[in-house]
């Protein structure tokens, strides 16, 4: 029960990070106590020292105290609600026009985040200074500093707001997503592959029929194994497992998920499986397959009728090219020592076969009439061949799409010097 708990805290905390109401609630909490704060404060001896030497920032008139803070909440009060509804709009834009997988990314936008977080908290300050203000009545020189603050905060809002209109215009143009995804994958795999060890243990060694396999309990997009969630029992009899997708890759109930070398009592087989977390989404982040899959879609995307769009396909394509090296350099096989050696993951990873199934064949499914976007398809996959640290297996799978995407410019460019200038760059 303890690490079933511990699980649904970290799968609510990172549903609480994708929120876009987690720092705005945070800094919003902040200001409510910095507004108490403050009126503590002022009480103080040297609070009066300070209305003494630097009399100007303390307002000491109820009249201009309560019109200053009026207006800050009506004024922070419309910015917040054009700032969300800008938002809204952004998110709006980037689901019809790109990918709907790409709004968990925007809003999780942490410098949005704080800029709504500094509005609504600047405006909760005000709102908290005018009740005291209006409780105090005469007794104006108990708010007559955090007045000031209020309206200190208030300018600062309005240089955040330019910024905000500058950030979130900058956010939404195309190929800026495109470079954010390509930035977050690429560090992703390139992290990977440095802590990612070669398997050692031999194919004598490694055979099926030493192993029990256990099957998936439910249907989902396996998204990593989780091994803090290991229970002692198992780390005390020295388990081997293998996990057998790839992370990213979609699984049924009842396919082959794991296997383990030594057989597992029910308990231990359900912690196991506690272990491996399967989602519903496909791709919530931008990085390792994740990436792949965006930058995928944005180039489907960009070809269908409603947008026709080849400049930001063309853009995906040369994005995916240098990504596909790297992730294709990985070993078959790569395991993981956990736990002082007790415990060893065997982790599969995606082969160019599923990766060209997954990411190349729509693409050039959609783009197959389209002679500068298969020009460039061509280019990247052939940039994808000639690396030295790809395996002669995933090159000869990289060539079988490359014969493939000759038969649909075979096939679908109709104009004749169109068609054999493409062919002639397949030799």
């Amino acid at each position: 029960m303890f690490k079933s708990a511990i699980k649904i805290v970290k799968v609510l905390y990172r549903r609480v990070l994708l929120s876009i109401a987690f720092y705005p609630v945070l800094i919003s909490f902040g200001y409510c106590l910095l507004a108490f704060i403050i009126l503590e404060l002022e009480s103080l001896e040297l609070a009066k020292r300070l209305k003494e030497q630097i009399p100007y920032l303390f307002i000491e008139d109820y009249e201009t105290a309560r019109a200053i803070l009026t207006t800050l909440i009506g004024g922070i009060l419309s910015l917040t609600v054009f700032s969300f509804t800008m938002v809204m709009v952004v998110l709006s834009q980037a689901s019809s026009n790109f990918s709907p997988r790409l709004l968990p990314s925007l809003v999780s936008n942490k410098r949005h985040q704080l800029i709504l977080g500094v509005y609504i908290g600047t405006l909760l300050y005000c709102i908290i200074i005018l009740i005291v203000l209006g409780a105090n009545d005469i007794e104006t020189h108990s708010v007559g500093f955090p007045t000031m603050l209020a309206a200190i905060s208030g300018v600062f809002c309005t240089g955040l707001f330019v910024y905000f209109i500058h950030s979130i215009s900058v956010s939404i143009q195309i190929q800026n997503i495109i470079d954010t995804i390509f930035r977050s994958s690429s560090k992703y795999l390139d992290k990977d592959f440095e802590d990612s060890s070669t398997l050692k243990v031999g194919l004598q060694e490694f055979r099926m029929d030493d192993f029990e396999t256990i099957y998936s309990h439910k249907s989902g997009y396996y998204r990593g194994f989780d091994d803090s969630l290991l229970s002692d029992s198992l780390v005390d009899n020295a388990h081997q497992f293998e996990i057998l997708p790839f992370v990213g890759c979609h699984i049924w109930e009842g396919m082959p998920m794991i296997r383990t070398q030594n057989s597992l009592t029910d308990e231990d087989l359900k912690n196991l499986l506690l272990c491996i977390n399967i989602s519903s989404n496909r791709s919530d982040q931008n990085e390792g397959i994740d990436g792949f899959i965006k930058l995928m879609e944005i180039a489907v995307k960009a070809m269908s009728p409603g947008i026709n769009d080849p400049g930001t396909a063309i853009d995906a394509i040369n994005r995916l090219a240098p990504l596909f090296v790297k992730i294709l350099r990985f070993p078959p096989k790569t395991s993981n020592s956990l736990r002082d050696g007790n415990i060893i993951i065997v982790r599969n990873n995606a082969t160019a076969k599923e990766l060209m199934q997954i990411i190349i064949q729509p693409i050039r499914l959609y783009a197959k009439k389209d002679s500068s976007v298969v020009i460039a398809l061509l280019g990247a996959l052939k940039f994808i061949s000639r690396d030295a640290m790809v395996s002669k297996e995933n090159k000869e799978d990289v060539k079988k799409e490359l014969e493939a995407l000759k038969i649909d410019v075979e096939g679908n460019i109709d104009n004749k010097f169109d068609r054999e200038k493409i062919l002639a760059m397949f030799e």
